[in-house]
């Protein structure tokens, strides 16, 4: 637990330490410690207004890609897994067949297919490009049909419906709030996977004021190795410090939610 609390850690408090100083300071001072004036604050203000203020954008752009796209991810998820463990269909079995298959094949390799049909359809360099894929999580489908089948009992469903309840009043009012931690886990994922997607939009966007952090950020990087590029560490590292805190403020709350579901009905 320390060998991975340090893992963890370590990079996160060099992030903090580097952001604190001046691009001179970069290169002529320890790096895993303070040193010269504290310039934090400054390079924030920096990384705000740098280009027209293209920070802001990007993260605007991350935003909406995470609450449209991981969102969309946890309630598909959510409806399909539930139907695919409490529904008896012809092709059920075949349906879960895909869905493993999906599991064991790699983002990067649906990447380039992806996009040649976005392409034939005009909607790449577009939002939709990114947040389309980023709606479909077949990890998030199979772990809600896991849950669901285990959680809803056949009888509780059997129950509602003798007392009148459809079969939409029985997901929203007695399903759901069953499968409350399972939701809350796809959606801890879902947020991290599209807030952290780098590779995805660097296939798809070409505009850079639809760019996620994750791609600004990088252009930023590219600039000193670019001809007549202004080299801009200090605001990249102080934008990587403030791409991580939303994210991480963001696992933090929502794992609270993840901790009390388990452990609900657990002690009499």
């Amino acid at each position: 637990m320390t060998a991975m609390l340090l893992y963890c850690l370590v990079p996160l408090f060099w992030l903090v330490v580097n952001a604190s100083k001046t691009q001179d300071n970069l290169y002529n001072s320890f790096a895993f410690w303070f040193s010269g004036p504290f310039a934090l604050f400054d390079n924030i203000g920096q990384v705000l207004v740098h280009d027209d203020g293209i920070f802001v954008r990007w993260l605007l752009n991350t935003l909406m890609y995470v609450v449209v796209g991981a969102g969309g991810a946890t309630i598909l998820a959510a409806l399909a897994g539930y139907g695919l463990a409490k529904y008896k269909f012809p092709g059920r079995r075949a349906v879960f067949a895909i869905i493993l298959g999906a599991l064991a094949i790699p983002g990067s390799v649906l990447a380039v297919p992806q996009f040649l049909l976005f392409s034939g359809i005009g909607i790449t360099n577009t939002p939709w490009s990114v947040i389309i894929p980023s709606m479909v999580s077949a990890f998030g489908l199979y772990l809600v049909w896991a849950y669901a089948a285990q959680s809803i009992p056949d009888e509780l469903m059997e129950a509602a419906r003798i007392d009148g309840a459809g079969e939409i009043r029985i997901f929203f009012s007695i399903s759901l709030r069953q499968l409350a931690p399972a939701l809350i886990t796809v959606l801890m994922f879902a947020v991290v996977a599209t807030w952290n997607n780098y590779f995805l939009p660097l296939i798809m966007l070409s505009d850079p004021k639809w760019y996620p952090l994750t791609l600004g950020l990088n252009q930023w990087a590219a600039q000193a190795s670019s001809i007549g590029g202004q080299a801009i560490p200090n605001l990249v590292i102080t934008g990587s410090l403030l791409t991580v805190i939303p994210i991480s403020a963001a696992f933090l709350y929502l794992q609270r939610y993840w901790q009390s579901g388990l452990s609900a009905g657990s002690v009499k």
